[in-house]
């Protein structure tokens, strides 16, 4: 048992080291790549991966009830967040992003709720009025006195995916952890081929070879083996103590940030990052009724 647990908790943190690096790579790749390659296109080739991984495993098909939450997970975690931070990416900050999607734990924990047919309780909301808050502040402190587009793009990206999480880990129990997310990248890669087929152009063959390397980091880690981890860490170290590692991926962001994309953080970044957390945390873990 306590072997379980290590390995999960293990498993989540690689998880969220790795989902902590996709803001920096959508950064990097999108300028080359543009928004519906890097968006949609590693979706594409992600499905590539999945089909072969199913093939070998000869996986049976999910019923008619598990294939509407796919859609919903396949929707939210294919499709729209990924269209939503590509977006975003091409005009704000990784560090500034890392703020506003702090938030995310607590959107998938009311989304939970509401699934789970709970009602949160008033420590619940209070938590995230001032978190919700504290974000619109930062987000229009930074855009100089007005709320970016990039900024409602990753709002409305923590929301979709929030629900996607929720969705996906109430499935997960039935139908397995890694295989939610397969099953997701399967149906919405085909609506994909199109749009990605007609963007590529002869110019990404001169894209350097960070601009590669990032699509292919988005499309195999991110869109895929990050999942596997972090699904396959909650399944054997508990949902609940496995997710308190998600509280790194704001402040892992800010330092990959810095890293890889040389950005300049200042303290008020960090403080309002930890005020952030402190709320979500709150949040969280604050009791429901039925």
């Amino acid at each position: 048992m306590e072997n379980n647990i290590k390995r999960g908790m293990l498993l989540g943190l690689l998880g969220i080291v790795c989902f902590s690096l996709t803001l920096p790579a959508t950064s990097i790749a999108v300028p080359y790549f543009g928004a519906t390659i890097v968006g949609l296109g590693r979706t594409v080739i992600a499905a590539i991966i999945v089909s072969i991984i199913f093939i070998i495993k000869k996986e049976s098909l999910p019923n008619k009830n598990q294939v509407k939450s796919l859609i919903i997970v396949a929707v939210g975690a294919v499709l729209v967040f990924p269209l939503l931070t590509t977006f975003a990416m091409k005009s704000l900050p990784v560090s500034h992003g890392a703020i506003e999607l702090a938030l995310l734990p607590l959107a998938t924990a009311g989304f939970a709720m509401w699934r789970g047919g709970e009602r949160p309780s008033k420590r619940y909301w209070i938590a995230s009025v001032m978190g919700a808050v504290i974000v619109f502040i930062y987000a229009v402190y930074l855009g100089l006195g007005q709320l970016q587009k990039g900024d409602i793009a990753l709002i409305a990206a923590v929301l979709v995916l929030g629900l996607s999480y929720a969705e996906g880990g109430k499935l997960s129990k039935e139908l397995g952890s890694w295989q939610v997310i397969a099953w997701a990248i399967l149906i919405g890669a085909p609506f994909f081929i199109l749009p990605v087929g007609l963007s590529i152009s002869i110019d990404i063959l001169q894209a350097p070879i960070e601009a590669w390397v990032s699509l292919f980091y988005l499309a195999v880690v991110s869109q895929f083996l990050a999942y596997v981890a972090w699904y396959g860490g909650m399944s054997l170290g508990g949902i609940a103590r496995v997710g308190q590692i998600q509280y790194l991926q704001p402040f892992l962001m800010i330092g990959f940030s810095v890293l890889f994309l040389g950005e300049s953080i200042t303290w008020l970044t960090i403080i309002l990052a930890i005020i952030v957390v402190i709320c979500v945390v709150i949040g969280k873990n604050t009791p429901v009724t039925k």
